[in-house]
């Protein structure tokens, strides 16, 4: 193969001035075409496969191959990687840029030139990578400091060989010269190659001209050329002196003064350099460099390039390269060249002398043209994009050059972004050398002016033309490479032609290997495909392959085969360098597959039975092993059986087996036959014999033999040649079992026992078939078919229903048969006497025959009498109609339309049989029209009118002409006649427009009560009336009457159809359909198949829309960006849509802006990756003219491939500058905001960025990389004390602060709603009065003063009950509209906490989180103290080694679910393995196996089915009642981790709300602080009995803490400090997590009483009370504290001491609100206590209904959480638990669905959502108090009382708790039934489903457990349990087989070496 061309841009080692690269372009688009691609070009495309990846981030430039070494060299913008070369993983990478550069400024490495031009970063494009393996060095040139190169390490590119100046050994540097630097181009786009070239073996390095040498070919870029700077500066640095082509010195052992010079001797002889002037006409664009040995048969015979090079025998230089046209002038070209040098290598002791003259460059400079077309005045593909040089093979011997060539545009004017058409030429080495000498041989030996002329542009050689040197005769090495008398760089005139082998759009590269007689040329396209092409000898394509290699992004012009495996192929794209395996052969599996797939790489090999390449099959060099493509399909290996039939009744020894096809030789090698399910005969090889082997092989045993299926007599067994134990080669024989023939067809048992292709035999005398003729005997049997018995099918009258009749059956053939005894049987069990009338006529007597149907059709058969599976052969079925007049016959006319079947029926009240002999004459009465649809039609007639109704005529004769409009006839259709019923017919013209009834006249006349109208269409207009090519569009047709007749057509060009048609009596709308060519149309509106109504109509077809660029071209990974679309011909565009493959989540609706522009805010996506954009215009896909054009050869289904590409990044990140959270302002102030942005490469300008503070805009004054300043000019509303600030970009939206306004807020007075005074104990009391005895009047004062005093407490509780009642829902509301975030704990602390809910058996310790102390920012980070959650597993590091292969060792043994399942129900067998411990165990397997929660489910299953057999024997209904079990356990972790993801983005946020709800109205009122009871509960235990006067309070508290200074906080008179310091915290901290709140013993309250005094607020201090023995606790009226005091709070050093926690107060000692009720007795109250007058305290039951009230719409918000299903994410591990719930109650026979409902409610209500209800701390970090405990228990018992299916028995002694929601239990129950029946209606998951499910939770929270703590406390479980768990793995007869117990054993010995003594010292 060709070495490396050169081209691309590399990178130097920490270059002056290197700063960080420049952000990433788009990383390449990975392969989402092939996933649109159908089956079949997917099926074409597996014939590549990329093997590996390496992406840049970016631009590539050049790549090198090092073979020896197995690296590969990657260059790209600003860097250079060093890769592995199979799977090319990064080894080395190092930055070359960007650095501080101009390009007028001279390199930094010429010291003694100054540059007073500004320099700028500027990337660093690789120009040149080569490899000199001979010296170890890679060449590394770019694009900055003027083209400047590098030496680098061969093995370590990081590393530089040669500094640069170089330095000679030690001695000063070298003196450095400009030309010495300017090798490369120094521009981007500015083309460079290079070579090296190495002397040949034995020829001396140093300064002589044999030493390494650097061939470059560079596009000048000097003043003049467009890459020169446009700044009016004439300043070239590269002083005009840079040659375009050059050989420079590349000796590093030789002068280093030399190096890169090309002061080679002479020294102006090594370059070629065009003239100044001559450069604008003569732009060299350079394609890539390559050395080339000569073809064979030329006249010097050169070598080949790796053979053994002699001094004799030149090698040349090939450069191809383009001249370029000149920009702007139309008339200007572009011309492929090639152009040769040859490299004269002098060593003394060659030809010629002591030391032979070195070829110069410019005297065998020689360039051709290349013309690559078809036939004169054919198209010219004028530009070279591409070359290969092809070395000779089996297929071709002479060496070829493949090139890539496209259309140019003259002038070089191509349209942006359009891709060229290309093709593929190739051209011969021995035309080139030919045209060389004849060249050569015109210009100096017979001068032809036409042929060749000097190049006149350069600026080297003598002599201006052509011309004969006298005497001279001219050598062949001279025609070849020319000499020092004739030193003219020739140009050849003539072009050299090649006609295209193929053609294709955007070709940019393209490879070649010969192989198995293919040419196999490889293609790259700018879109990023490869294309695999094999052609045959005569250059034809034979198949044609392809893959995309990266989407969008154009391959490098240069591709190159892997050195040390020529199956791969690396190609290099704009963004990554992938390894290409050239042929995937195993996607083929049968061999005809293989060859018939024309792949020259793929080849059946036989002995393995596969496809494969050719190295890949063992033997494959030996003949037959290995079968080429080429040689075709018939030499696959195949086998035939002989005999291929087998009689079962025979006895078979062995079959012959003939081999034919490629197979070698059988010949000793150990074979046998194999017939499948394991059985296997001998089979042996007589001799070697390739073209036909015969085999001998032993017969299947007998008793093998596979079963016959039922319906077939035969049976078919494939048989396999077996060679070393695989099968090679495979046919079929069959064998077959007459007997079973007569069995499989009953009713044609003789002929086809007769027609089988067995030789199979009818015994007429025993009925059978048989495979032995003898087995009949000595009576005559048919041989042939056509001569058995048979029934002769007769047509029989149809038979009434139960009538007796007789019916005669002729026979054929009866000669066989003459005389046995028959039967006659019709398709059931009865059968009926037969009679033989004459030798061919039975006659079956007395039948009988019954039917409930209208008709039904009975078959006759004859079998032979006693033996009813035997019957006469019935080959054409007879059969007989029974019919029933009392069916199916619902009028007149349909019972009498009977008569023309065949059935003789009468009306007479109904359908009767007609018993008379004769037909009777019945009148049905006349007909009845009971609808007629449509009720109107155009006056040209053709509508189909459908008339039903009854009677509507007996058969269709009576109604053919009898059916009228008016007077216009209807004619009926036959095929549509259902008789009395229906009538379709086709209405007649009509001259006018009328109306009228419609008339049948059947004997009598019938009229419709509707009226059918006769009208005429009028079409007025239609709009729009263009629209494009591509169709879609709507268009809408006005007119009147267009909704008439039965049927409608809107044509178009009167052949296709409009589409969609909706019509309305003014409207059609319909969807134009594609249009074939751009013209103008004629669209016509029919009724009814008759002529157009709207000839004056047109449509015209324009060119369709074209989008031209989109965007911006990234977007943020949630979408919404707005991306415009530029194009033209928008105003045809009525709706578009945009959509990204693969990766996009919907489609969005696009806004056409004029007719050039579109914007669409851009989908959101699943990933941060690039992917195709497609856009929908008017329903139809886009699809881009180009790409269209691109190749016709591409199937035509395939989706249109998009041009265009969105990257997707992820979400811009915002904070405030500080990164605070609160920001306090004050109203009236200007508020400016300064956001700090995080760095993206979104680009995003400043009109994309929208931020609001609440709902007022932000407006945006200043935007940079890092910063957004934004200002509000209008004023802050105060209503709501805080506003949230919100940054938005398209579709993301971010709170990134929230904004505090200052001043107190406005206290709510709540206006009170007076009731009316209830009387109704004053009204019973006077009753009482009225009926008392006088005996009792002494009692009555008495009395009735506790009733005034009973009846006025009630009058005030009901008062203030109501006014509560109206006005808390509006107060709860406003306190819970805040917006603050949900406090939700993170997943681990969520598991933690459900896993381990109570103090750990493991380390005796509760895992709760710490209290935190607040810092500046407002608050600490949540610390982890759960021993599960540690980073790491803390054991003594001398234990380590042995204790963690141990844990390994039994990870291993759980991850065995036979062990693991016998390991838990050994310890579950323990009476001492208490239930404390199988929760803990079950709890400790999840973590240990969350990692692999597929494995876990499954072990859960198998357990859970051990659990269901266990209690379906006893009572299945309490299974999964309690947790009992380890698996109980399990499942409840199970539904845990499954349901989080649910519980926190459906239920938490209702959840979350009602947590503060409670919260809240229990606040409202008065809470006891040491009993805990409040005026305001949901549970009758906790309420406050007494009628507690409580006024609230709004203080003004000032705290540092949590992000504010000051708020205004509600308290109530009679809350104790302690109360309030709480309300304080929950006030100031309500945004912050709960676990990092002060407690409140850690601050002080201060109330500053007047400026100078101030006092500490405790709840126990010299002041406080006491009464009757106990002291009351300090309250806000004890201190008498005023509304809108000030107070302070603060944190304290030292915690207060004087009391405990309030509720742990002894009773004895301390009250608060109210005390003990037993101590109040009446003797003992005093005065103070008068007003705590007792009531009956049910009256404060009323309490209940308030607060339930009050929270009713937070609770059914739960619930509905809860209970509904999300259909953008449904519940798949509950429905995938309830399908297994529901299959395993289905096998046991389980049938109750009250017991299935059980199963449900105890696996996911009872089981996870009551505890998620009762133990609300375990999602949230907040803190659930005793009394909120207490409501939530009442909630649960609500939702436990919901999903039960028992009812309710609730009377007045029912708890208060059951009593409270017993309303709503019957909804929420209905509730519950369609939660379970939506789950059961559900699409069933696969288990293939679930388990990606499960495995993308186990990927979410992956590496957030240690699992090596879990292992070692289960193992602390197995070693006390030692003995018990290996009898069990002992009496296990798999764990016995595997051996797990030993494998116990060493896990017990690994850990018992060390565990105790490590465990002590841990």
């Amino acid at each position: 193969m060709a070495p490396p061309a050169a081209g691309g841009a590399a990178r130097s080692p920490r270059l002056p001035g290197v700063t960080t690269p420049l952000p990433p372009p788009p990383l390449p688009l990975l392969l989402l075409l092939l996933l649109l691609l159908p089956p079949l070009l997917l099926r074409g495309s597996a014939a590549l496969e990329i093997q590996r990846r390496f992406p840049s981030p970016t631009p590539t430039n050049n790549f090198a191959l090092d073979g020896p070494g197995g690296k590969v060299y990657l260059a790209a913008v600003n860097r250079l990687y060093q890769l592995s070369g199979p799977n090319l993983s990064l080894e080395v990478e190092e930055a070359v840029g960007p650095v501080r550069d101009n390009p007028l400024c001279h390199a930094p490495q010429l010291p003694q030139a100054s540059c007073e031009h500004p320099k700028m970063l500027t990337n660093n494009y690789n120009k040149i990578l080569q490899l000199d393996p001979g010296q170890g060095l890679v060449v590394v040139c770019g694009s900055i400091y003027q083209g400047f190169c590098q030496l680098r390490r061969l093995g370590n590119i990081s590393a530089v060989a040669v500094s640069f100046p170089p330095t000679a050994d030690g001695a000063e540097p070298v003196t450095v010269f400009p030309s010495m630097l300017n090798v490369a181009a120094n521009h981007p786009n500015a083309s460079t190659v290079g070579l090296v070239l190495e002397p040949p073996s034995g020829v001396l390095g140093g300064a002589s001209p044999g030493g390494t040498r650097l061939l470059v070919g560079a596009t000048y870029t000097g003043f003049g050329s467009q890459f020169f700077p446009r700044n009016q500066s004439l300043e070239d640095h590269r002083f005009e002196n840079t040659p375009e082509i050059a050989i420079r010195s590349l000796d590093t052992r030789g002068d280093l003064a030399k190096l890169f010079t090309f002061d080679l001797n002479p020294s102006d002889d090594n370059i070629l350099k065009i003239k100044q002037g001559a450069k604008a006409g003569h732009k060299l664009g350079f394609v890539r460099a390559f050395l080339h040995p000569g073809s064979s048969g030329g006249p010097a015979a050169p070598h080949r390039r790796d053979g053994p090079r002699t001094p004799s025998t030149p090698a040349y230089a090939y450069l191809a390269l383009n001249s370029e046209a000149k920009a702007g002038d139309k008339e200007s070209q572009s011309h492929s060249l090639l152009a040769r040098i040859c490299l004269g290598w002098g060593p003394a002791g060659g030809p010629g002398g002591a030391a032979a003259e070195t070829k110069k460059l410019t005297e065998s400079y020689i360039q051709l043209k290349l013309h690559c077309g078809g036939p004169a005045g054919g198209e010219v593909f004028n530009r070279l994009v591409s070359v290969f040089p092809a070395a000779p093979g089996p297929s071709r011997p002479e060496d070829l050059l493949f090139g890539v060539f496209e259309r140019a545009a003259p002038g070089g004017t191509a349209a942006a972004g359009t891709r060229a058409q290309s093709a593929l030429c190739v051209f011969r080495f021995l035309d080139i050398e030919g045209a060389i000498r004849a060249a050569r041989n015109a210009c100096f030996v017979d001068p032809s002016p036409d042929v060749v002329a000097v190049l006149e542009s350069v600026v080297q050689g003598t002599g201006p033309a052509c011309e004969k040197k006298r005497n001279i005769q001219l050598q062949p090495e001279q025609l070849d490479c020319g000499a020092a008398h004739l030193q003219h760089p020739l140009s050849i005139l003539q072009p050299l032609k090649a006609t295209p082998v193929f053609r294709y759009q955007g070709l940019t590269s393209v490879a070649v290997a010969s192989v198995n007689n293919y040419t196999v040329v490889f293609l790259g396209t700018a879109n990023g495909r490869l294309l695999k092409i094999n052609l045959n000898n005569t250059m034809h394509i034979m198949s044609r392959k392809s893959i995309t290699v990266a989407y969008g992004e154009a391959v490098h012009h240069v591709m190159q085969f892997d050195p040390s495996d020529p199956s791969y192929l690396y190609v290099m794209t704009s963004h990554q360098m992938a390894r290409v395996k050239v042929a995937v052969c195993d996607q083929y599996t049968t061999c005809t597959d293989c060859l018939a797939a024309e792949d020259a790489y793929c080849g059946w090999c036989a002995m393995e039975t596969r496809c494969s390449l050719q190295h890949e099959c063992i033997n494959s060099s030996q003949p037959h092993f290995w079968t080429s493509a080429s040689e075709g399909i018939q030499r696959c290996p195949s086998m035939t059986i002989l005999p291929s039939e087998i009689n079962i009744h025979q006895e078979y020894s062995g079959m012959i087996i003939q081999i034919s096809g490629n197979m070698p030789s059988l010949s000793g090698m150990e074979m046998a036959c194999d017939y499948g399910n394991g059985v296997h005969t001998v089979a042996r090889v007589p001799g070697p014999d390739f073209s036909h082997q015969i085999a001998y092989c032993n017969f299947l045993p007998r008793d093998k033999y596979p079963e016959f299926p039922s319906d077939q007599d035969h049976v078919t067994v494939q048989t396999a040649v077996q060679v070393n134990g695989r099968n090679i080669v495979w046919a079929n024989f069959t064998i077959y079992d007459c007997t079973r023939t007569g069995k499989v067809y009953p009713h044609t048992a003789c002929t086809s026992c007769l027609s089988t292709r067995w030789p199979c035999f009818w015994c007429t005398q025993q009925h059978t078939c048989v495979s032995n003729v003898s087995e009949c005997g000595n009576t005559p049997n048919p041989t042939d078919s056509r001569d058995c018995p048979r029934i002769l099918p007769t047509p029989l009258a149809p038979v009434p229903t139960g009538g007796l009749q007789n019916i005669h059956v002729l026979l054929a053939n009866t000669v066989f048969s003459q005389g046995v005894s028959l039967a006659c049987n019709f398709g059931s069990d009865e059968t009926f006497e037969a009679t033989w009338i004459n030798a061919s006529e039975i006659q079956c007597s007395h039948v009988v025959l019954h039917t409930p149907q209208r008709s039904q059709i009975f078959p006759v058969n004859l079998q032979l009498k006693g033996k009813p599976d035997r019957f006469i052969d019935s080959p054409e079925k007879m059969t007989v109609e029974v019919y029933n007049c009392a069916m199916g016959s619902t009028d007149c006319s349909q019972c009498m339309g009977r008569e023309d079947l065949g059935h003789k029926c009468i009306w007479n009240e109904g359908c009767r049989l007609n018993h008379q002999p004769q037909p009777v004459t019945t009148i049905c009465p006349a007909p009845e029209i009971r609808k007629i649809e449509p009720l109107s039609g155009p006056l040209e007639g053709g509508t189909l009118l459908t008339i039903r109704g009854k009677n509507l005529g007996r058969r269709f004769s009576e109604v053919a002409y009898s059916t009228w409009i008016g007077g216009v006839p209807c004619e009926p259709l036959p095929s549509r006649y259902v008789v009395s019923e229906e009538i379709v017919c086709w209405t007649g013209p009509s001259p006018s427009p009328f109306s009228d009834v419609v008339t049948v006249n059947v004997s009598k006349e019938g009229k419709s009560r509707e009226r059918y109208s006769y009208v005429l269409p009028v079409v007025y207009s239609m709009e729009p009336d263009v629209g494009p090519k591509a169709g879609g569009t709507r268009v809408t047709i006005r007119g009147s009457d267009l909704g008439v007749g039965s049927e409608l057509h809107v044509l178009v060009n009167d052949t296709k159809q409009c589409l969609d048609l909706v019509r309305t009596d003014s409207t059609i709308t319909c969807t134009m359909p594609r249009g074939e060519l751009l013209a103008t149309v004629r669209v016509c509106v029919r009724f009814e198949h008759k002529s157009c109504i709207s000839s004056n109509i047109t449509f015209d077809y324009m060119r369709d829309p074209v989008i031209t660029a989109i965007s911006p071209q990234k977007s943020p990974v949630s979408g919404g960006r707005t991306i415009t679309v530029e194009g033209s011909r928008f105003d045809m565009v009525q709706n578009v849509s945009m959509t990204v493959s693969h990766i996009g989540k919907e489609q969005t609706l696009c806004k056409v802006l004029n007719s050039t522009l579109i914007t669409c805010p851009s989908p959101g996506a699943t990933a941060n990756k690039s992917a195709p954009v497609n856009f929908f215009i008017n329903g139809q896909p886009y699809e881009d003219e180009q790409v269209a054009m691109e190749d016709p050869g591409e199937p035509k289904n395939m989706l249109p491939s998009s041009r265009f590409s969105l990257e997707y990044l992820p979400d811009p990140q915002f904070s405030t500058a500080k990164r605070e959270k609160w920001i306090k302002h004050h109203p009236g102030e200007p508020l400016t905001l300064v956001i700090h942005k995080e760095h993206d490469n979104l680009g995003l300008e400043c009109h994309e960025y929208q931020v609001k503070i609440g709902q007022i805009s932000c407006e945006i004054q200043i935007v940079s990389d890092r910063v957004i300043h934004c200002s509000v000019n209008e004023s802050l509303s105060t209503s709501e004390g805080h506003l949230p600030i919100t940054i938005q970009v398209g579709n993301f939206n971010q709170t990134i602060a929230t904004l505090q306004l200052g001043g107190s807020e406005t206290a709510i007075t709540v206006s009170v709603v007076i009731c009316s005074i209830l009387l109704l104990l004053s009204i019973v009391g006077l009753f009482v009065f009225c009926t008392k005895s006088r005996r009792a009047e002494r009692y009555w004062q008495k009395t009735l003063l506790q009733m005034e005093e009973m009846e006025s407490q009630i009058r005030e509780e009901i008062r203030k009950g109501f006014a509560e009642l109206q006005t808390d829902m509006t107060d709860l509301t406003k306190e819970l509209n805040r917006s603050q975030g949900i406090p939700f704990l993170e997943y681990k602390h969520f598991v933690t906490r459900t896993f381990f809910p109570k103090c750990s058996s493991l380390y005796e310790e509760c895992y709760i989180l710490p209290s935190q102390p607040l810092n500046s920012q407002g608050g600490a980070q949540v610390q982890e103290t759960h021993p599960l959650l540690l980073g790491e597993w803390k054991i003594p590091e001398s234990c380590r080694p042995n204790m963690e292969e141990g844990i390994a060792l039994f990870s291993t043994l759980l991850n065995n679910k036979h062990f693991l399942i016998v390991f838990v129900h050994a310890l579950e067998q323990q009476k001492d393995f208490a239930v404390r411990d199988r929760c803990n165990l079950a709890s400790l397997l999840t973590i240990a196996l969350h990692g692999k929660l597929e494995y876990y489910t499954s072990i859960m299953k198998d357990l859970l089915v051990d659990l269901i057999d266990a209690s379906a024997s006893k009572n299945p209904k309490l299974m999964l009642r309690r947790t009992e079990s380890v698996v109980e356990k399990m499942l409840t972790n199970w539904m845990s981790i499954c349901m989080y993801s649910y519980l926190r983005e459906t239920v938490g946020e209702p959840f979350f709300l009602l947590l503060c709800a409670i919260k809240q109205q229990i606040n409202k009122g008065s809470i006891d602080a040491i009993t805990g009871k409040a005026r305001y509960t949901l549970n009758e235990e906790w309420l406050l009995r007494e009628n507690i006067e409580a006024k609230p309070r709004n203080l003004n508290v000032s705290f540092q803490g949590c992000g504010m200074d000051s708020l205004s906080v509600r308290a109530m008179d009679t809350d104790t400090l302690t109360q309030v310091k709480e309300k304080i915290l929950e006030a100031f901290c309500k945004n912050v997590p709960y676990s990092q709140w002060p407690r409140v013993e850690e601050v002080d309250l201060e109330w500053f009483a007047s400026s100078t005094h101030s006092y500490i607020l405790r709840d126990l201090d010299d002041t406080s009370v006491v009464e009757d023995g106990r002291k009351k606790l300090n309250t806000l009226a004890h201190y008498k504290i005023p509304e809108g005091a000030s107070l302070a709070m603060s944190l304290t050093d030292k915690k207060d001491g004087t009391l405990s926690r309030v509720k742990d107060l002894d009773t004895e000692k301390y009250f608060h609100l109210v005390l003990p009720t037993d101590e109040l007795i009446e003797s003992k109250k005093s005065h103070k206590q008068s007003h705590r007058k007792k009531v009956l305290p049910e009256i404060y039951l009323t309490r209940l209904l308030s607060t339930k009230g009050t929270l009713q719409k937070f609770l059914d918000d739960l619930f509905k959480a809860i209970l509904s299903i999300r259909e953008d994410k449904p519940p798949l591990a509950i429905k995938y638990f309830f399908d297994f719930l529901e299959e395993q109650a289905e096998k046991r026979g389980i049938t109750d669905p009250d017991t299935l409902h059980i199963w449900k409610t105890n696996s996911l209500p009872l089981r996870f959502w009551v505890n998620i209800l009762k133990n609300p701390q375990f999602v949230f970090d907040i803190d659930k108090t005793d009394h909120i405990d207490a409501c939530l228990s009442v909630i649960a018992q609500a939702f436990i009382d919901a999903c039960s299916i028992s009812d309710l028995q609730l009377g007045k002694d029912s708890p208060t708790n059951k009593l409270l929601y017993a309303k709503e239990i019957p909804e929420y129950r209905k509730t519950v039934q369609r939660y379970y029946k939506q789950i059961h209606d559900m699409t069933p998951l696969s288990e293939q489903e679930m388990n990606a499910h499960l495995a993308e939770e186990s990927r979410k929270y992956r590496n957030e457990f240690n699992t090596k703590v879990a292992m070692a406390e289960i193992y602390k479980y197995a070693k006390r349990y030692r003995p018990q768990i290996m009898a069990a793995l002992e009496a296990n007869a798999t764990t016995r087989r595997t051996q797990l117990q030993h494998k116990f054993e060493q896990v017990i010995a690994l850990m018992e070496d060390n565990i105790y003594e490590c465990c002590s010292e841990a």
